[in-house]
């Protein structure tokens, strides 16, 4: 096989496979999907905080949910404190489970008010799988909790090596 061929083989395999991208620009997208979602549903906490009784009653109270001004407080402090980190990746699988579950309801919402509607239930349900994406994948190489978790890997194979070592034995004096 020639170079040509194998050029354009590759160039093929990059379009055409879903696994063939490097694993660096890989992670750079999950690093901007992450970034980009975080900061642009950071907003929505923020309106919800600004007038609880008014979302407490046009969103919780028309869903039928118990205690509106309790779930109107949970679903504006889950979605502004957690929105920073997911963009950060801080928290992400705990934070994106968070926002998840806040879509969820705001898609039952939409669905419950306006039907099965795209236009109203678009943006909810793109919101929702994208969370749900990171709360099982994690934030990725990119990401806070990536630093942690090696910084602990490499601190707890160091533990291991110390503790490997065979204490001296000392010989009794008369």
């Amino acid at each position: 096989m020639n170079n040509t061929t194998r050029l354009a083989a590759s160039v093929v395999r990059l379009i055409l496979g879903s696994d063939s991208a490097p694993v660096s620009l890989t992670q750079a997208s999950l690093l901007l999907l992450r970034v980009v979602l975080g900061t642009v549903m950071i907003h929505n906490g923020l309106d919800k905080l600004g007038d609880i009784p008014g979302f407490a009653e046009a969103y919780v109270e028309a869903i039928g949910l118990p205690f509106p001004i309790f779930f109107a407080y949970l679903a504006a402090i889950t979605e502004t404190v957690a929105s920073p980190l997911l963009a950060l990746g801080f928290l992400t699988r705990p934070a994106a489970l968070g926002l998840f579950s806040t879509m969820l309801v705001a898609n039952y919402h939409h669905i419950l008010i306006g039907g099965f509607s795209i236009p109203s239930i678009e943006l909810s349900s793109i919101y929702a799988v994208c969370f749900a994406f990171f709360t099982v994948y994690g934030g990725g190489k990119y990401a806070i909790d990536s630093l942690i978790s090696n910084a602990l890997g490499k601190w707890i194979s160091l533990s291991d090596v110390s503790t490997d070592i065979a204490p001296v034995k000392v010989a009794p004096t008369k």
